[in-house]
């Protein structure tokens, strides 16, 4: 079926371009048209069934660059998944899943699951055997033995163990590798500020990941690792706290310039966990997001989903968060479309509304260039061409379409 979209704005994703009444024609799951609406071919648009979404705003489908789907995100989430069988944590993870549909993120990059989880559930919404974003999936993170994360199954030891465990995932189908770079707060006895791994066993992690094609994601909350992650060529850098041995953040300003030059992206896990203890006015340390927006680091969205405190749900609050450290709503918008996509390595499938993209597309009330907010009110999801009503919201005139 062909449906032509139209609203009263469309934000576009291209660094914050809006059209006034404009329009989006979808055939199948890809975008066949785009731009004001009195410009569309009338040959298009007389077979095509008109979606007029009246004084909402168009925008691309949100992207999550940093979740768990694997964890529930209540308190004692990674005891829970350490407990639950496979069979349990695959269903949470298809759950989780639609629930990240359901707050408008139509592609999410999941970043440590056990096993090969996180392929079957990402195959699983391909097919359409289950509802969710499309998902660009790691395998178990590769850490130390007793290092962050080590109960899901990815702690090896030496050069040589790591490029072979890189081979078995990617030859099992994930899309990127995750390396825990530095410990964690989730796991026990595990230091956030301490590196894991040597210089040359990272290196050994990004050469064997690029013979097989894939990109690296690298956890990274102390100085020390976030530098050893840039020297070994990691493409995305997870957190980035900038913790130094004290437990306070301290962000390197050398560090900080080579970060921006490299281009690397930065994923600063910013979510509901922190904007509510901003709103409570107990925020605490301030995160290195700022320092790093003011200094030209390439920032995109993602909120460390399932963890502790950050709800699958709830993803819109971690750009509400992003707002209240002092990101401009345009910058936010394109850390969460755009940006997020050429992190994700799906730049050229979706993060946009352009001309043979993926008909990724959401639609809201008021308006997110202004403040990023209005993307709580949502009324409509469409994720690969499909019409999806949200499912907390009743739904306007035209969802009917479905």
């Amino acid at each position: 079926m062909i449906r032509y979209y139209t609203a009263d704005r469309l934000i576009t994703g291209d660094r914050g371009r809006c059209i006034r009444y404009g329009g989006v024609l979808v055939d199948g799951e890809l975008i066949r048209w785009v731009g004001p609406s009195h410009e569309v071919p009338w040959r298009l648009r007389r077979r095509s069934e008109h979606v007029d979404l009246g004084p909402l705003t168009l925008l691309p489908g949100l992207i999550d660059s940093h979740v768990h789907l694997a964890l529930d995100g209540a308190p004692g989430a990674m005891d829970r998944m350490r407990s639950a069988s496979p069979a349990e944590l695959y269903a949470l993870m298809l759950r989780n899943a639609g629930a990240l549909l359901s707050a408008g993120v139509t592609t999410a990059r999941d970043l440590g699951a056990p096993g090969s989880l996180g392929v079957r559930v990402r195959d699983a919404v391909r097919s359409g055997l289950a509802p969710g974003p499309a998902l660009v999936v790691s395998g178990a993170p590769l850490t130390v033995p007793d290092g962050h994360c080590w109960f899901m199954g990815g702690a090896h030891v030496g050069e040589q163990a790591l490029r072979q465990a890189v081979r078995e995932q990617t030859g099992a189908g994930v899309d990127l590798i995750k390396v825990m770079a530095t410990g964690g707060a989730l796991t026990r006895g595990s230091a956030l500020s301490e590196g894991q791994f040597t210089d040359r066993e990272l290196a050994a992690v990004v050469d064997e990941a690029a013979r097989a094609g894939v990109p690296v994601a690298a956890h990274a909350h102390g100085t020390a690792g976030i530098a050893a992650s840039l020297r070994a060529g990691v493409h995305t850098i997870e957190h980035c706290s900038f913790l130094d041995p004290s437990g306070a953040i301290a962000p390197d300003p050398a560090l900080v310039r080579r970060l921006a030059a490299s281009g690397v992206h930065v994923c600063p896990t910013i979510s509901e966990r922190f904007t509510e203890r901003w709103d409570r006015l107990a925020p605490g340390p301030l995160p290195a997001l700022p320092t790093l927006y003011r200094q030209g680091v390439p920032i995109v969205a993602g909120t460390d989903a399932g963890t502790d405190g950050a709800p699958h749900h709830a993803y819109v609050q971690g750009l509400i968060g992003m707002a209240r450290l002092g990101l401009p709503p345009a910058e936010i918008l394109e850390a969460a479309t755009s940006r997020a996509a050429r992190a994700l390595r799906v730049e050229t499938l979706t993060g946009r509304i352009a001309l043979g993209l993926r008909a990724d597309l959401i639609a809201v009330e008021g308006d997110p260039l202004h403040d990023v907010s209005a993307l709580r009110d949502l009324r409509l999801v469409v994720a690969r061409g499909q019409a999806i009503r949200s499912p907390s919201r009743p739904p306007c005139p035209d969802e009917s379409v479905q």
